[in-house]
């Protein structure tokens, strides 16, 4: 098994997913293969066809007759970007992992420098970074918003997070989970899976030369609602309770304070005012209790639910010393 592994290992692994890009994959595959050859890489490309309707997968096919480095792999119907990369990252066997969208709007030109980054320079990541953008102004503004609200969320200061052309080590696409919308998070499962040189570089690029865009406007709604999954995920994914629990501390608090007083009043100060049940403040106060107790329940069925997840005790070790692993 371990032979196998060494005979396999590559420097690179190029992890395209596409979509209907049958007029691109031919140049594309050609302008990989030159930059590739120019740096004498050892390489493989691993094309993901999620579902296309285009003739996308006989192009693989042939590119893969011709090239003995493309790996192809074909979904049954459209999953989506985040499922195709996360195949590709199962499969893939380089040292260094590059990530690139099959539109050609991503240079591989880009690749040595962003590998240069990863085994010179020791990053996790390094995400690409559009500082010069060819796209509408309807997605321009909006991506500005949801890169400022990553960036405070996440505590990570990346200025394109949804970049697709990325590199990684290895390691770190072989410990995270990919599913829903994840991939535009990738660099914060990163962070969170324990993972924190995480750097940028400004890429080219370029003007889309065919199709049309494959996202559409609900992009604009699932896009907020992943960034809180991912980040209420990385922090309390393992400790709910902590979550749930201080909520419902502080809720249960502030009703049990109004209720406090209301008694405390009607006992020793005004006794002949109306019922206790008969103020507005008897309602605040029951009603944040009760909201507190639900929080409560919600943080033990998590945990419950918790304890029993094949993932919940997975952790990732950087290094294992044995007295095998020890020269004397």
């Amino acid at each position: 098994m371990i032979n196998k592994e060494l005979k396999n290992k590559k420097a690179l692994s190029i992890v395209i997913p596409l979509y209907n890009e049958v007029e691109s994959l031919p140049e594309l595959h050609s302008w990989i293969q030159k930059v590739m050859n120019e740096h004498s890489f050892t390489y493989e490309v691993i094309f993901i066809d999620d579902g296309s309707k285009d003739g996308s997968w006989d192009v693989v096919e042939a590119l893969r007759l011709k090239d003995s480095n493309v790996v192809g792999i074909k979904f049954q119907r459209n999953y989506g970007k985040s499922a195709a990369l996360q195949k590709g990252f199962e499969l893939c066997c380089g040292d260094v992992v590059i990530t690139m969208d099959a539109d050609l709007q991503d240079s591989p030109d880009e690749i040595p420098a962003l590998y240069k980054l990863i085994i010179e320079e020791d990053y996790d990541v390094v995400s690409g970074w559009k500082q010069k953008r060819y796209d509408p102004i309807s997605k321009t503004i909006p991506t500005k918003l949801y890169n400022w609200a990553a960036r405070k969320l996440t505590g990570i200061y990346l200025h394109d997070f949804n970049c697709g052309l990325k590199a990684y080590k290895n390691s770190v696409v072989k410990s995270i989970e990919l599913y829903g919308d994840m991939h535009r998070y990738i660099p914060a499962l990163a962070k969170y899976a324990g993972f924190t040189k995480i750097g940028e570089k400004v890429v080219i690029h370029q003007a889309r030369k065919f199709g049309v865009t494959k996202f559409g406007m609900n992009r604009f709604l699932n896009g907020p609602l992943d960034l809180l999954s991912v980040v209420f995920m990385g922090k309390f994914g393992k400790k709910p309770m902590h979550f749930f629990g201080a909520i419902g501390t502080l809720m249960f608090l502030i009703g049990f304070g109004f209720s406090f007083y209301l008694i405390i009043d009607k006992l020793f100060f005004d006794q002949s005012a109306k019922l206790i049940a008969q103020r507005t403040e008897f309602f605040v106060a029951l009603a944040a209790m009760i909201i507190g107790v639900q929080f409560f329940l919600v943080g033990f069925l998590a945990e419950l639910i918790g304890r029993n997840s094949s993932t919940r005790n997975v952790y990732l070790i950087e290094k294992y010393l044995t007295d095998e692993s020890v020269e004397h």
